[in-house]
């Protein structure tokens, strides 16, 4: 880990010692780490001489982290893409931002920043959920969602279970476009039931979905851009479509946690996350959704990112507290409907 420290100025001609500043703040591993190094981490050490410490922590162990930490927090900066800041927020363990710490605010698009004041950081990413297709196995591209329902593909179709993020955010869709809403989900699960009956399959991985493309002659998955995108990469002849009654969206945050010494230096990584810079690079590598309405994308990224004014506003955030507060009960009648 690169470790570097800005010296203080020569004051009445005498050297002050070196101070070492420092953030801890955690990434998401694989090859969103690597890119959240390259795009913003690296740059932000070499802009301002700091140190970054990364501790690889997904969302819900981030969050339980902080919470065990509360008097005494460790993480700096934290990420979350499961919506934890909303709670984070309401239980004091973050501080609200203001255009003053971090002027790059001004750019975003409105829904990106619409909690700040609460305590809730910004969007700075976000992984658009649609239909990923083999290009081979479908003459036509899809543009619904009831594509996962046609009786001619359905042999074809992988579902990704609810235990997953970026699962439940497509069968919460796939509920809403049958009719359902976040207090009634059966409409989904009957169809996820038809789906099942007429030879689709159900897996719980992101790796999995890869192997059903490459090896099992899936069709149709519905899944996130950056995944898609990871597919193309391994040379699969996939495609990804937004689906035209809307694009579930997972909002990938960076917030302020309270109660540490240092947050003058927290709210400039901060800024340089949500820069026009980062989100392009965040973008092209990993093909997320930009909040920052001044990024315009070019070539395949332009092509395969929603992003844009008007393509915002197609997304859909599902109230990641409903999902949290009825998860343990949606898994359970998910799992007696896919038994079989």
């Amino acid at each position: 880990m690169k470790r570097t420290t800005i010296a203080l100025a020569l004051l009445a001609g005498t050297a002050a010692p070196a101070l070492s500043q420092t953030l801890t703040i955690n990434s998401f591993g694989g090859a969103y780490e690597e890119a959240h190094k390259r795009c913003i981490i690296s740059p932000f050490e070499e802009e301002t001489g700091a140190t970054v410490n990364i501790v690889t922590a997904y969302s819900a162990d981030a969050f339980a982290q902080l919470r065990a930490q509360a008097a005494a927090p460790q993480f700096d900066v934290i990420h979350f893409s499961g919506g934890q800041e909303i709670v984070g927020a309401k239980e004091g363990l973050l501080d609200p931002i203001t255009e003053t710490a971090v002027p790059n605010l001004a750019a975003l698009y409105d829904f990106a920043k619409a909690g700040v004041a609460e305590g809730q950081g910004p969007a700075y990413s976000i992984a658009a959920i649609g239909l990923i297709y083999s290009r081979e196995g479908l003459e036509i591209q899809p543009t619904s969602w009831t594509a996962l329902k046609d009786p001619d593909v359905a042999e074809h179709v992988v579902l990704t279970d609810i235990s997953n993020g970026y699962g439940m955010l497509g069968f919460l869709m796939l509920n809403k476009v049958e009719g359902g809403d976040l207090d009634n989900i059966q409409p989904g699960l009957d169809a996820v039931s038809e789906i099942l009956d007429n030879g689709g399959l159900v897996v719980s991985t992101s790796p999995e979905i890869q192997q059903e493309f490459a090896q099992n002659d899936a069709w149709l998955a519905a899944y996130a851009s950056d995944y898609a995108y990871t597919l193309k990469k391994a040379g699969l002849p996939v495609g990804f479509t937004l689906a035209e009654e809307g694009v579930p969206a997972s909002f990938i945050t960076v917030n302020l946690v309270h109660g540490r010494p240092n947050q003058e230096l927290a709210a400039k990584f901060i800024d340089m996350t949500i820069s026009t810079e980062a989100q392009t690079c965040m973008a092209e590598a990993l093909r997320y959704t930009p909040t920052n309405a001044n990024v315009e994308l070019t070539g395949e990224a332009a092509e395969e990112v929603p992003n844009g004014p008007e393509a915002v506003k197609g997304l859909i955030r599902f109230d990641p507290t409903v999902i949290e507060a009825n998860r343990s009960a949606w898994v359970d009648q998910w799992n007696r409907t896919i038994a079989r």
